[in-house]
């Protein structure tokens, strides 16, 4: 089967160049995000003892006009506290609601977590869906599904290596770091993918943490020089294979 020639500006503008300065951008975004939030945790001095807490008050002198009637009715006004757990434990009966802003990180983190796997399912899956587009033999509901199952399956198998890497050996993180890198990285990939532009989940990921490390100057250069060869190198050692495959099944094979 013949081939038409490689539209190599529009190679460049729709894939490599946002596969290869997303992890850049990434590395500023979540340099500017983790900075933002130490900012308003200094300023607010908060720790992870402190609770939040929302109480209703009397007004004072709160009225207004019902039905024309001129009649003056009493209002509330909500406060909010942020203070120590023994202060809000001891604030009056009108409490709303209170909670530990540590338990409030750690449920933002897990839901930031989860919004870095829809994003990876929003932007990856899709990316090797187009590889099976050329097979009309399945819908492309059932192309999006098999893929997914596959990936997930793969992340089960051989991703704890990867995650280890990405947890420990690049920067040390506490939780809010780690929230910081996820949002950074699920903005990122979520924006790309509205945009329909394929980037690497992972490559961002990477970005965001290693911009966190730089702005805390904790950083492993040694490690982020070795993932930033291999993702150097992918895409041509990539190309390479995929063009010595080609002309293998194409002599062998009868073409393709």
């Amino acid at each position: 089967m013949a081939t038409g020639a490689i539209k190599f500006a529009a190679v460049g503008t729709s894939f490599v160049w946002p596969m290869l300065l997303s992890p850049a951008v990434a590395v500023l975004l979540a340099s500017l995000i983790y900075t933002s939030f130490r900012q308003i945790r200094k300023r607010k001095a908060i720790s992870n003892l402190l609770c939040l807490c929302v109480e209703n008050e009397p007004a004072v002198a709160a009225s207004c006009f019902v039905a024309n009637s001129g009649a003056l009715v009493s209002g509330q006004n909500s406060s909010l506290i942020i203070d120590n757990k023994t202060v809000c434990a001891d604030r009056y009966a009108g409490v709303i609601f209170g909670f530990d802003l540590k338990k409030v990180m750690d449920a933002l983190h897990f839901f930031s977590a989860g919004a870095v796997c829809f994003a990876r399912g929003l932007n990856d899956t899709l990316k090797i869906t187009a590889l099976l587009l050329l097979a009309p033999e399945f819908n492309l509901q059932a192309k999006i599904a098999l893929i997914a199952v596959v990936m997930a399956v793969g992340g089960l198998l051989n991703a704890r290596r990867v995650a280890e890497t990405m947890s420990h050996k690049i920067t040390s993180i506490s939780h809010g770091q780690g929230l910081s890198a996820n949002l950074t990285t699920a903005l990122l990939v979520i924006f790309a993918s509205k945009l329909g532009l394929p980037v690497s989940t992972t490559h961002v990921s990477v970005g965001a943490l290693f911009g966190i490390g730089l702005t805390t100057k904790n950083v492993n250069n040694r490690m982020m020089a070795t993932i930033l060869l291999s993702c150097l190198l992918t895409l041509p050692c990539a190309a390479l294979c995929a063009a010595a495959v080609f002309a293998v099944l194409n002599t062998y094979a009868g073409g393709i």
